[in-house]
C-alpha cells in the first residue's frame, strides 16, 4: 500500500478506506517484527558530517571508532548481520534479545481491557494500541546482544504476568516466549533475517505473534511493517518502519490496518500512524490515528471513513514518563526489565540478567564486557563443535517444535510451541526461602539438553 494521500472530498479517512481491497493478500503473512530498533530524533535522513559529529557529543561513538568499524564491517556488505561471528561490544545495549521480546508486555493493561470489552472493534482498538506502545521503547539504536543457545528470560510481578523466553536455535537465530495472566495468552516464534547495506541495516520480520483472549477464546494475530536502520555509522542514527501493521481476528474476521507514515526530509511525517478497524466485510468502523512516540486515540466512523456526528477523538493510550538523559536511553520498564525486580523466585541459571558481558556493559566496564561476550561466544562453538561429534542434537526445554510451518514473504517458518513444563517448575521450587538470584552464575548448558553437562 502506498502512502494514504488526502482525498480533497472525502477527506484523509475516506481517502484511506478506499484502498482497502488491496489489504486482502496481506492477511494471510503471519510475521513478528519487535527486533529491537527504532529511531532517535532526526535532523537529515541522509546524514552527514554535521550529523556525526553532533551524535559522537551524545553517545559512546567517536569518529575514529565509527572510521575503525567501517573498515571492519564494509566487507559484510549484503550479508545477514545475525551471519556476523564478532561484532564490537560497542554498538551493544546491556540487554539481550530476549529481554527485548519481554518489553511488549510494558503496556499489558491494553490486553486486559480488550479481554474485558464485549464491543468486538473496541478489542482490536486495544490490542492494536498495545501492538503500537512498544515501539516508543524501542526507539533505542544500540543492538541488543544476541542470546546463547538454550538462554532465557524470565520476567514477574508485572500485571500478573509470568514471562518465559527462550533461544530455541542458534542458526538461524530463533526465540520463542510465551506470556500468560488471567486475560490473555501471548506467543511468539521470532527468526531474524537482516541485511546489511553498509551504513544502513535492512530488518526483515520473520516470525509469528499471536495473542489469544481469554474470556471468549478470541486470536488475534500480528502483522508490523519491516524496518530499515539508517546511518548505522556515519550520520545520525534513526529508524524508519514505513508500511502497515495488520492485526487480525481470526476468530471473527475483523481486523485492524495501520499505516506508518514514511519519515521525510528533517523529519516529517515521522511518528504518525494512521488507520481503521475494520468487520470481516472490510467495512470500516473506527478511525485511529496518533503517534507511535506519544500517544494514539480512536473515533467511529461511517462506511466512508468520516468521523460520525457528535463523535469525537478519544484516546486509548498514552506513553508514560521516561526517564530524562537516561545513558542507555532506557525507559523505566526497560531498567526494571534488567533488575532482579521483576524476577521470579529463585532464577534458572540460564536467565539473560546473569551474562557477564550484560552486566559488565551496564556497569560500564566496555573491556571486560567484550572480553566476556568473547568468552561466551567461543563456549557455545566448542559445545557445537562437542555435541555434534557425539551425534546430539539441541533440543529446548521449555517449547517443542512442531509440525506447523507458517509462509512469511521472506521464507517459511517452523514454529515452537510453549510445553507447560515452566509451569511445573515454578511449582515444584515455589516453598524455596533460602536463596539469593545475584549469585547464580550463568549457565545456559545447565539442563543436560546441550552436550557440555
Amino acid at each position: 500500500m502506498g502512502s494514504p494521500k488526502k482525498n480533497e472530498n472525502k477527506g484523509f479517512f475516506a481517502a484511506m478506506s478506499s484502498g482497502i481491497s488491496m489489504f486482502s493478500s496481506a492477511m494471510h503473512r503471519s510475521v513478528n517484527g519487535f527486533l529491537g530498533y527504532e529511531g532517535v530524533e532526526v535532523i537529515n535522513p541522509d546524514g552527514g558530517k554535521d550529523d556525526a559529529e553532533e551524535e559522537a557529543q551524545r553517545g559512546r561513538w567517536k569518529q575514529e571508532e565509527r572510521d575503525g568499524y567501517w573498515k571492519m564491517m564494509h566487507k559484510y556488505i549484503g550479508s545477514d548481520v545475525t551471519s556476523m561471528v564478532t561484532l564490537p561490544v560497542i554498538i551493544f545495549e546491556p540487554m539481550t534479545m530476549l529481554q527485548k521480546m519481554a518489553e511488549l508486555m510494558e503496556y499489558s493493561y491494553l490486553l486486559d481491557r480488550a479481554d474485558e470489552c464485549e464491543d468486538p472493534y473496541m478489542r482490536l482498538v486495544y490490542a492494536s494500541s498495545w501492538a503500537i506502545s512498544v515501539y516508543y521503547a524501542y526507539q533505542r539504536t544500540w543492538k541488543p546482544f544476541n542470546p546463547i543457545l538454550g538462554e532465557t528470560y524470565e520476567m514477574a510481578n508485572h500485571g500478573g504476568i509470568s514471562f518465559l523466553a527462550e533461544q530455541v536455535s542458534h542458526h538461524p537465530p530463533m526465540s520463542s516466549g510465551h506470556a500468560e495472566n488471567e486475560h490473555f495468552a501471548y506467543d511468539v516464534t521470532s527468526k531474524l533475517k537482516t541485511k546489511f547495506l553498509g551504513n544502513s541495516v535492512d530488518v526483515y520480520p520473520v516470525g509469528r505473534t499471536r495473542v489469544t483472549l481469554k474470556r471468549d477464546g478470541v486470536i488475534l494475530d500480528l502483522v508490523p511493517p519491516p524496518t530499515k536502520v539508517n546511518n548505522l555509522i556515519f550520520g545520525r542514527t534513526w529508524v524508519d518502519s514505513p508500511g502497515d501493521m495488520i492485526m487480525a481476528n481470526l476468530t471473527t474476521g475483523d481486523k485492524v490496518v495501520l499505516y506508518f507514515q514514511p519519515c521525510g526530509w528533517f523529519g516529517a511525517g515521522r511518528y504518525e500512524v494512521d488507520g481503521y478497524v475494520y468487520n470481516s466485510d472490510e467495512e470500516p468502523k473506527i478511525l485511529m490515528t496518533g503517534k507511535w512516540n506519544e500517544s494514539m486515540s480512536y473515533q467511529p466512523c461511517d462506511l466512508e471513513g468520516e468521523p460520525l456526528p457528535d463523535t469525537e477523538l478519544t484516546e486509548v493510550w498514552h506513553v508514560a514518563d521516561v526517564p530524562k538523559n537516561d545513558k542507555f536511553q532506557y525507559t523505566y520498564f526497560a531498567h526494571k526489565i534488567n533488575s532482579f525486580d521483576t524476577a521470579p523466585r529463585k532464577l534458572l541459571a540460564s536467565d539473560s540478567r546473569l551474562r557477564p558481558d550484560r552486566y559488565a556493559l551496564e556497569m560500564g566496564d566496555m573491556s571486560k564486557a567484550g572480553a566476556e561476550k568473547s568468552r561466551l561466544e567461543e563456549m557455545q562453538r566448542a559445545e557445537k563443535r562437542t555435541r555434534e561429534a557425539k551425534g546430539h542434537n539441541f533440543t529446548p526445554r521449555w517449547f517443542d517444535l512442531t509440525e506447523e510451518v507458517t509462509s512469511t514473504p521472506w521464507g517459511d517458518l517452523e514454529i515452537y510451541q510453549y510445553n507447560g513444563k515452566y509451569n511445573e517448575h515454578r511449582a515444584a521450587i515455589g516453598n524455596i526461602d533460602d536463596f539469593d538470584n545475584k549469585s547464580i552464575e550463568f549457565n545456559p548448558w545447565q539442563y543436560g539438553n546441550l552436550s557440555t553437562e
